[in-house]
């Protein structure tokens, strides 16, 4: 089956009522006009709705990444951060809406950043900037920005990005860590907008496909590593006394 009837079931799928994530036309007329199969390989496992893994990183659902993009609600024109930048399909559906020199996305694990760049300029949108950066520390040089999405959940808002925004700006971002709602940063007030479930944050330091990519598994390491260390003779269960 050609891969543009595929997408236009899968964007059909998405607007009926049984799913009803996306629900403008903007976003209708953008995801069935990005070849989703430049980001994934796989022709029709592109267009079906389940997410999948590559180079370490999430490669969201269809349906994940369209709930996303509607609270974003981006429009033309708009400068936009896309914080995460995974395979670049994000970044891909949002040049269709505000266009693509209005896009920019960062990653802070190098081999994403460079197959996320191969992947927009095979797919057609090269104009789109992809950096390697520190996510938490967003890209200021580019500052401000109408919309700032954060593909990464974070226990709060993180100040960079809340100060790249635009004075009318909105910030998408998962928040919490073991459980995360989806919420939207605008004027200062945030707002709920249901349960999802994403990897955390990275920080300099951590990659995407690492064999500890959670700081919170790295962190609750050292600091048994440190008690153990910190431990008197008496405690310790290891000493031979009668050696």
């Amino acid at each position: 089956m050609e891969p543009v009837v595929l997408r236009d079931d899968m964007v059909d799928s998405l607007e009926h009522e049984a799913k009803g994530v996306v629900r403008s036309d903007r976003l209708s007329v953008a995801m069935r006009a990005v070849p989703r199969h430049e980001f994934v390989g796989d022709v029709r496992g592109a267009y079906a709705d389940t997410a999948h893994e590559r180079l370490g990183t999430r490669v969201l659902a269809p349906s994940t990444a369209a709930r996303l993009l509607e609270a974003l609600d981006a429009e033309p024109g708009d400068s936009v951060l896309v914080v995460g930048a995974g395979v670049g399909y994000t970044a891909a559906v949002l040049a269709e809406i505000v266009g693509e020199a209005n896009v920019h996305a960062v990653d802070i694990t190098r081999r994403v950043v460079l197959e996320a760049r191969g992947n927009l300029a095979d797919a057609g949108y090269g104009g789109v900037l992809v950096d390697r950066r520190d996510g938490a520390d967003g890209l200021p040089e580019y500052a401000p920005f109408d919309r700032i999405l954060l593909e990464a959940a974070a226990v709060s808002p993180p100040d960079a990005l809340v100060d790249q925004l635009a004075d009318s700006g909105r910030l998408v971002m998962p928040v919490g860590s073991n459980q995360q709602t989806l919420t939207a940063v605008e004027g200062g007030d945030e707002t709920a907008l249901g349960s999802v479930a994403f990897a955390p944050l990275l920080v300099e330091g951590e990659q995407a496909g690492a064999i500890e990519r959670n700081r919170t598994a790295r962190e609750d390491r050292e600091f048994a590593e440190r008690e153990a260390e910190s431990r008197r003779g008496w405690e310790r269960d290891w000493i031979d006394w009668d050696g």
